[in-house]
């Protein structure tokens, strides 16, 4: 009972909304669990004969087929474990590249509205890391990429739509400008819920990206895990694939392939997550190619409809249309001193998880909201009352919303002190 009674005090998909911004916070169908638990799949192991793992492979190379016809790309890899290992995975087989070409390159371009995991991605790679501005609209400037693409530039790292939401319009000139100057353009897919079914990768440039199978093909995230990005390649990165590398043997069965002497070696322990491959198929043969598409068409109007009903109540920083998420800042509830972080608090009170605060960097205060397309109109009605409800209480009473949440067994903590000062053990009171 005490378990029991401590797992009501938590939140959960199950009981409303999760509008985080940029983590795609969608519903995880449980017929994903179901499939999951079969048990010749649950029992299955990594270090049994490839004979008797004929149908654990097949998913596997199933999958991947969905996932290359998806993006538009030639091959893939599903061995990394999360969308920043995707992005290590990826980035050390462009330093690859390089050095088969005989120019490894020192530096990568990254937009200063990337995700934080980007630059420290290219760091661990040995690149040095070099911003790229963004123009007025939200999106890179081609003028400044143009001036800074040279033969040291190794890639672009390069999220669409981007962190604002915002698709970039000029993505096959930007593609252009790279590979004019030898360079690759890498995607990180973290909002590929904007795209599927709708446009594919492959065809607008991009070289190599990963996918957050935790995101968009509803695989749990965050606790209930783990994650799983696999990297997705055109063929000229194709030599230095993570070994081993499934493929189709000449008797029709399928195996694993570890004689690749140009690859980047291993990445992850076995294959994968594998019990995630599994929720992903099965995720995405349930849509299929119709459901699919709809789904994206579902997230985009979801995030649209939330824009709508909260402009002018808060400041939208820019005005170019939205995708899947919509950001905006705390620009009219700072002149009463609230600032994005008060806001996410008390909207707990009201029920819903909060949505992701101070991110991107470019917007100052930024509240940035992702529906997905699992949302009912009711519930995004229910939102978006909640957060002009907070609006109201800011201009009449801020010390409400300054000192939430209210209704939480611990309420705001001292998030200066935690961060300065951690208490990462416990220890017996004396």
């Amino acid at each position: 009972r005490h378990f029991t009674r401590m797992s009501t005090w938590n939140y959960a998909i199950d009981l409303g909304m999760y509008p985080l911004g940029s983590c795609t916070m969608k519903y995880n169908a449980r017929v994903n669990e179901v499939v999951a638990r079969l048990e010749g799949l649950a029992n299955g192991h990594p270090y049994q004969p490839e004979k008797i793992s004929q149908g654990a492979l097949r998913i596997m190379k199933t999958l991947s087929d969905c996932l290359t016809e998806i993006t538009g790309m030639d091959a893939i890899t599903l061995q990394p474990a999360a969308g920043a290992h995707g992005e290590l995975t990826g980035l050390l087989m462009v330093r690859a590249y390089h050095q088969a070409q005989g120019n490894p390159r020192k530096k990568v371009l990254i937009p200063d509205s990337a995700h934080g995991t980007n630059p420290a991605t290219a760091a661990m790679v040995g690149y040095s890391v070099e911003n790229l501005k963004s123009n007025e609209r939200g999106m890179v400037d081609v003028g400044a990429l143009a001036a800074q693409m040279n033969e040291d530039v190794a890639a672009l790292m390069l999220t669409n739509p981007n962190t604002l939401g915002v698709f970039e319009q000029e993505i096959h000139k930007i593609a252009d400008i790279l590979h004019a100057k030898g360079g690759l353009l890498y995607m990180d897919g973290a909002n590929m819920n904007a795209l599927v079914g709708k446009v594919r990768p492959g065809d607008f440039g991009v070289d190599l990206m990963h996918l957050n199978l935790h995101k968009t093909f509803s695989t749990p995230h965050g606790g209930g895990g783990p994650g799983s990005g696999p990297v997705a390649i055109k063929k000229i990165l194709e030599p230095y694939l993570p070994t081993p590398v499934l493929i189709s043997k000449s008797d029709g069965t399928l195996g694993f392939d570890y004689n690749r002497p140009m690859s980047i070696g291993r990445v992850r322990a076995f294959y994968g997550n594998f019990g995630m491959f599994i929720r992903a198929l099965a995720y995405t043969l349930a849509n299929g190619p119709d459901g699919l598409r709809q789904t994206t068409e579902d997230a985009v109007l979801n995030a649209n409809y939330i824009r709508k009903g909260l402009e002018g109540v808060f400041d939208l920083p820019y005005s170019t249309p939205s995708m899947h998420e919509v950001v905006f800042s705390d620009k009219l509830q700072s002149k009463k001193g609230v600032k994005t972080g008060d806001i996410a608090k008390r909207l707990i009170d009201y029920g819903f998880h909060p949505y992701t605060v101070s991110f991107p960097l470019i917007v100052h205060g930024a509240l940035m909201i992702e529906p997905t397309e699992s949302e009912s109109k009711e519930e995004m009605d229910l939102f978006i009352e909640a957060m002009k409800s907070i609006a109201d209480e800011v201009n009449e009473d801020p010390k409400l919303v300054l000192d939430a949440p209210h209704t939480t067994r611990i309420s705001r903590l001292d998030e200066v002190g935690a961060a300065r000062k951690p208490i990462l053990r416990w220890k017996p009171q004396p």
